[in-house]
């Protein structure tokens, strides 16, 4: 099992057909102060797997900083059915939706492991925005 496709974006979705739709990918964010929450940031990850590896799969999501702080934990599980015939992978994609508490400016990471091994890292950056100089009188905005 294997993760094929993990990533942070500002919406997604998985329709009826196991398709995903994605918009507004990114890796960094910009804030006006911190401490702050980044609301609704979603995250996107796509498992695949061979067909023999059918059945129940454990999955553990962790957000931590670069000093390896836990900031966010969830543990799942997705269930492989057997796919119809002449299929060899299996994939399922999901979109987990998060209010994103950040403390400081810096690296951070989503760590997806999956049956207890760490399957992928997705980085986040976190810096202050600079401030926009005022425009200069006659100036257009």
């Amino acid at each position: 099992m294997k993760v094929d496709l993990a990533l942070l974006c500002d919406y997604a979705l998985v329709d009826q057909f196991g398709k995903l739709s994605v918009m507004g990918i990114f890796e960094h964010i910009w804030v006006q102060h911190l401490p702050v929450v980044h609301p609704r940031l979603h995250l996107v990850m796509r498992l695949k797997g061979r067909r023999t590896e059918l059945g129940e799969h454990s999955v553990r999501i962790r957000l931590i900083d670069e000093q390896e702080h836990e900031i966010i934990t969830g543990d799942g599980t997705v269930t492989f059915a057997e796919p119809p015939a002449g299929i060899t992978e299996v994939e399922a994609g999901t979109v987990l939706v998060f209010d994103v508490p950040l403390e400081h400016t810096g690296s951070y990471s989503f760590e997806i492991t999956v049956d207890d091994e760490i399957a992928a890292s997705v980085p986040l950056s976190v810096g202050i925005a600079p401030n926009k100089p005022a425009p200069e009188r006659g100036e257009a905005v």
